[in-house]
């Protein structure tokens, strides 16, 4: 039988007096009935009624496949839902259940069953499968860029799990469609990842909320070992991917390395005074006799670093002196701070600050924001657009790689022009001459990319996005309607750029114009005209009226045009184009 609303509705209203709660806690009850055979009162103590569930709506232990069981149970069709879920599961859920260092008296009663469970059978559990149970499409789930950074730091707690049953076992992550009974690409976490390393001259300073820092000296064919077995993964707490091997910083550590290695020119000792060093966040660092493990490590900064050591011993395999010099090679240390017992929010702020100190564009410090991973979801999901957050990130791709996300677009919306683009149809034109400020300053940043803006239609976001690939052209169809009249136009691009937004917010056809130009990132010739005709009939009026205007008119007699870069010229035009036309202030979010 389908779990309907009707047959929701019917299980809430035999069961709410005695087991409470709210009616969707009542799916959860019913998946477990139907999908795994379990009787109603024992299906009772495995489901969650309220909250203090930690992340976790309901278990399930099968005795016969060696499975326990963790649920998380949304009565939607939105894999957007379990958002919230994973971080509650992620920052305190897995360590409530497989070992609280303290305990919560409010915890819902499904833990105290689940804890017993885990006493009762911690011999025998092979796998510990996490089903994110929904009525949605688990494809679409899989796909979120959202949910698989989310799903990676959850993975990352399986440590948990394995120092709890003390044993390494098998973890299994999974979105479960309860309608279609879809499964989406099953992940299997079969190892934690750690690492034996030496680490020299340690020192320890606690942070403000426990949070631990650990200095010393690394070898860098540890942190080498780490990313070949990892691969990006090791990276996916950075800012960017890595950087083409051209680049001066990589030329200089790869020529530092054929000193050290190859040449006998360069003593290893002096490469760790020459370096700044590096970061890495783990879930664990311990110490056991002077060796130390570090568990599930992220590189937070020294990404240039670890792939040119990559590129530089695969470039010389087979090299007779790579094998005579490896105590050269092995020589080599950089210190090394390493972050434990931290939550995810100070971990970015650390990944920012750490940057700080390297040539790194303020826009690129926010590449891992949450609302940056949720506009990279709308983004494909709604366009197949990639949105390029992560500097560089786009041209690593492979067809193969776009044809598994779904893009179906060869070109990628880049995230300071994204920013330029709601700062011109918010009207905000004069931050353009301190743009950095944009991201540097988190008030500003929280107005630019405010959760509204997710809920803006994509496809127009996209038709004011392409308008600056235009403006030249556009300054030009303008400024031939009168060469003499018209020239200052070239010094008010960002006006222009903000009123053609608006003009394309205005048009009464904008439904239309979107469906046929805003699905994809080409400038077709249709979409050109369609700008063009704006430009030339509507805002070259408006720019001729407010130069006359009895405020800037004395202005624009001497030549100075500056008055048009300013917020107050936008909202004097936007005045204008009201009086000419009917137009209102439109913004990209809802």
């Amino acid at each position: 039988m389908a779990i309907t609303d009707r047959v929701i509705d019917q299980a809430f209203s035999d069961l709410k007096k005695s087991c409470g709660g709210v009616r969707n806690d009542y799916f959860g009850l019913l998946y477990l009935e139907q999908e795994f055979g379990v009787e109603r009162d024992q299906a009772i103590t495995q489901v969650a009624f309220g909250g203090h569930d930690y992340g976790v709506d309901g278990f399930h232990f099968d005795g016969e496949k060696r499975n326990l069981y963790l649920f998380q149970f949304k009565y939607s069709d939105s894999h957007a839902q379990f958002k919230q879920s994973f971080n509650r599961l992620t920052e305190a859920g897995m360590e409530r259940i497989f070992g609280a260092r303290t305990q919560d008296q409010q915890q819902n009663q499904l833990l105290l069953q689940l804890k017993s469970c885990l006493i009762e059978n911690e011999a025998v559990i092979d796998r510990v499968c996490v089903h994110f149970v929904f009525t949605g499409d688990p494809a679409e789930a899989e796909r979120s860029q959202v949910l698989d950074k989310l799903r990676e730091d959850l993975e990352n707690k399986k440590y948990l799990i394995d120092q709890r049953l003390g044993r390494p076992v098998t973890m299994v992550i999974e979105f479960r469609s309860a309608r279609t009974r879809k499964v989406g690409s099953t992940t299997h976490i079969r190892k934690t990842h750690t690492y034996p390393i030496q680490l020299d001259d340690t020192v320890t300073r606690a942070g403000p909320n426990g949070e631990t820092m650990t200095i010393g000296f690394i070898k860098l064919v540890d942190l080498h070992a780490m990313y070949r077995e990892m691969s990006e993964r090791f990276f996916e707490r950075n800012i960017r991917a890595a950087l083409p091997e051209d680049k001066a910083v990589n030329r200089s550590i790869q020529q530092s390395f054929k000193r050290i290695v190859l040449d006998g020119k360069e003593d290893a000792k002096v490469f760790a005074f020459n370096h700044n060093g590096v970061t890495l966040f783990a879930e664990a660092l311990s110490a056991t006799d002077g060796q130390f493990k570090v568990t599930e490590p992220r590189l937070l900064n020294g990404a240039q670093t670890v792939t040119t050591i990559s590129r530089f011993l695969k470039a010389n395999e087979g090299n007779n002196l790579l094998t005579e010099r490896r105590d050269a090679l092995e020589n080599i240390h950089v210190v090394c701070r390493i972050i434990t017992d931290a939550v995810p929010e100070f971990v970015t702020t650390v990944t920012i600050n750490n940057n700080r100190q390297n040539p790194v564009d303020p826009w690129n410090l926010h590449a891992n924001d949450m609302i940056q991973l949720e506009i990279q979801d709308r983004f494909q999901d709604d366009l197949g657009i990639y949105y390029e957050r992560q500097e560089r990130a786009f041209e690593n791709l492979s067809d193969e790689d776009l044809e598994e996300r779904r893009i179906t677009e060869h070109k990628a919306i880049e995230l300071p022009r994204l920013a330029q683009t709601f700062l011109v149809s918010d009207g905000e034109i004069d931050k353009f001459t301190r743009f950095r400020e944009v991201f540097e300053d988190d008030r500003i940043y929280g107005q630019v990319f405010n959760q509204g803006r997710l809920k803006a239609d994509s496809r127009q976001i996209v038709l004011c996005y392409k308008v600056q690939f235009r403006l030249r052209r556009l300054v030009k169809d303008i400024v031939e309607k009168g060469a003499r009249k018209y020239d200052y136009v070239q010094r008010a691009r960002n006006l222009l750029w903000a009123l053609l937004c608006q003009a394309i917010l205005n048009d009464p056809n904008l439904e239309e114009r979107a469906e046929a130009f805003g699905r994809g990132l080409s400038l077709e010739a249709q979409y050109t005209d369609w700008l063009s005709g704006f430009a030339t009939m509507r805002c070259r009026f408006i720019l001729s009226d407010l130069a006359a205007d009895k405020l800037y008119e004395p202005k624009a007699a001497d030549g100075n045009y500056s008055f048009m870069r300013t917020n107050a010229a936008y909202k004097r035009s936007m005045e204008i184009a009201h009086r000419r036309w009917g137009w209102v202030e439109k913004r990209l979010n809802k």
